[in-house]
């Protein structure tokens, strides 16, 4: 089925009453076996419009390593407010660019085969945008595909957007190696004086902000401090750095933010689009900010195969950890039945993972718990679809990136 996130569009929220929310889910896939990924396509629609609603009117280039769904992904371009991918590697962005022609690849590539394809193919080397920061991508792109042999390709400059605190030091990502505008114009120079490249974009994202929630815990007065000092400070160092690269080449785009910051970076007058995916499908590390609740669009059902005691169970499966620090919020979080964790000593498994709760004294063996997934796209790379829930019943499926036969990273 295509997936409409502008039809039936209501201001019912049904996941603010967990136990309805949740029992309907389980109804819904009660006739599918095994594990099971659940899309609820309600909670979705209302995730999409909201992004919209927080963007204030700047476009939002939706990020598929954050959804890694064809159809999710088609589904939210076909929303207005919405335009373009920012992809991941280049081999999925020479796939999306088959059908999609607004693909901005988020990251360097080295990939050869990939480098060699693109610059044979004149339709995508229209439609993708390289991602550098660094002389040496551009040479490697030259000896793979030497530029009087190969298409023009578009690149954009990565210039990296964390805050360097006075008496803190470096605060955000490892990405780029340029920070100040005279470093990304001096790279802008080097870029439009080689033949074969064309310099359109530039991309800054402020991690820090973006991806660091400030509403957790009893550190969120310091993260909160942090984000407003950072926010002042890439306010006029992007100013400055878009002003140098307007001098040096015509900037079709200047990226910024993700679903973390949509109202801060749109707030910035240099920035012309933003990037969000996670917001979509609302992996539980997206729970802790003020700006906005996201609805539990994504889940996973797990069965109950033994109970080691009466306020245990295990189910079979788990360990679906997200990347990022080995830390709690990285594990797969229980939601229903409420109050059961992992142990301590355990957390999750490979194969099996144990939760103890009051609420495992009521589930039996065969009985299903829902799980919601830390990082919102990597839930994609365990499963081959979504099974697509309306209320209390499944309306159709959608193949992941996995379920099409595809593993790009």
């Amino acid at each position: 089925m295509t997936i409409d996130l502008l039809a039936g569009a209501e201001s019912q929220t049904p996941w603010a009453e967990p136990a309805g929310y949740w029992t309907a889910m389980t109804d819904a896939v009660s006739g599918v076996s095994g594990p099971v990924a659940a899309l609820n396509l309600a909670a979705l629609r209302y995730n999409a419009l909201d992004l919209v609603v927080r963007s204030g009117g700047v476009p939002i280039r939706v990020a598929s390593k954050s959804v890694r769904v064809r159809k999710v992904l088609e589904a939210t371009l076909a929303v207005p407010g919405y335009h373009g991918i920012l992809a991941f590697t280049l081999p999925e962005a020479l796939w999306l660019a088959e059908m999609h022609n607004d693909v901005v690849l988020g990251y360097p590539s080295v990939d050869r085969a990939a480098l060699a394809a693109l610059g044979g193919d004149e339709q995508a080397a229209s439609r993708v945008t390289l991602m550098v920061d660094d002389i040496a991508q551009l040479d490697l792109i030259d000896a793979v595909a030497p530029p009087a042999g190969r298409e023009e390709l578009r690149v954009a400059i990565d210039a990296d957007a964390s805050w360097r605190a006075p008496g803190l030091g470096h605060i955000g990502v490892r990405r780029s190696p340029v920070r100040q505008p005279g470093e990304v114009a001096n790279l802008a120079r080097a870029i439009t004086a080689r033949a074969g490249f064309r310099l359109v974009g530039l991309m800054m994202y402020e991690a820090q902000i973006a991806g660091q929630g400030d509403a957790t815990g009893s550190g969120d007065g310091a993260i909160r401090w942090m984000q407003r000092r950072s926010g002042q400070e890439l306010l006029g160092r992007r100013a400055a750095i878009v002003g140098a690269l307007r001098d040096i080449a015509p900037l079709e785009f200047v990226n910024g933010g993700g679903t973390g910051s949509l109202e801060l970076t749109a707030s910035d007058l240099a920035v012309t689009e933003l990037t969000a995916g996670s917001g979509l499908l609302a992996g539980h590390l997206f729970d802790g900010y003020r700006a906005f609740d996201p609805a539990p669009a994504a889940a996973f059902a797990l069965e109950v195969v033994r109970k080691p005691l009466p306020d245990i169970v295990t189910v079979l499966g788990g360990g679906w950890i997200a990347s990022g620090p080995p830390v709690a919020s990285r594990q797969p979080l229980p939601v229903w039945p409420a109050g059961l964790k992992t142990l301590r000593r355990e957390g999750a498994g490979e194969v099996q993972t144990p939760l103890q709760g009051e609420s495992a004294r009521a589930l039996r063996v065969g009985d299903r718990v829902w799980f919601r997934h830390s990082k919102s796209g990597e839930l994609a790379e365990r499963v081959d679809r979504y099974h697509l829930v309306d209320g209390d019943r499944v309306v159709g499926d959608a193949p992941t990136y996995r379920g099409e036969g595809k593993a790009f990273l």
